[in-house]
């Protein structure tokens, strides 16, 4: 087997994989996802250009979820690796949650919470800073007439 050390570059990871505007937008190579027994992904290689319209189809079971779930960062894989925006889903997903939109199919409020606590909620989920928290609830809450 063959490995090679990524060099250390200044450049941010989505110039350095971007330059030129060509490279991927979403790079996945050799992506796995194993629960005990049930390998639920085996080796996913492929890649999303820009502005590139990426359908992902396959029979219930496939891996489909599992796959989307590794690359919004929900979910970490067993192997491979997988790149976001250039930015590596496992080791900074963060970076990865910055730069992208998640819009789940079932709803992901807590019925039980209120319109602030949910919000409060998505916000520790997503790592934003407890100082900035109040703030934008407030916010978010005046805008749609619930403050």
């Amino acid at each position: 087997m063959r490995t090679e050390k990524a060099s250390r570059s200044t450049t941010p990871p989505l110039e350095r994989q971007h330059g030129n505007g060509s490279g991927p937008v979403i790079s996945v190579n050799d992506l796995s996802k194993r629960y005990e027994d049930l390998e639920a992904v085996r080796r996913v290689t492929f890649e999303v250009a820009p502005g590139e319209i990426f359908g992902f189809l396959g029979p219930n079971g496939a891996g489909k979820s599992t796959t989307i779930n590794i690359l919004c960062t929900l979910l970490r894989p067993t192997a491979g690796s997988a790149l976001v925006a250039g930015y590596d889903v496992a080791a900074e997903p963060l970076e990865v949650r910055r730069r992208i939109g998640l819009v789940f199919q079932d709803t992901t409020l807590d019925e039980y919470l209120t319109a602030e606590e949910n919000l409060r909620f998505h916000a520790e989920l997503y790592g934003v800073p407890r100082a900035t928290i109040a703030g934008r609830v407030e916010q978010i809450m005046g805008m749609v007439g619930l403050w």
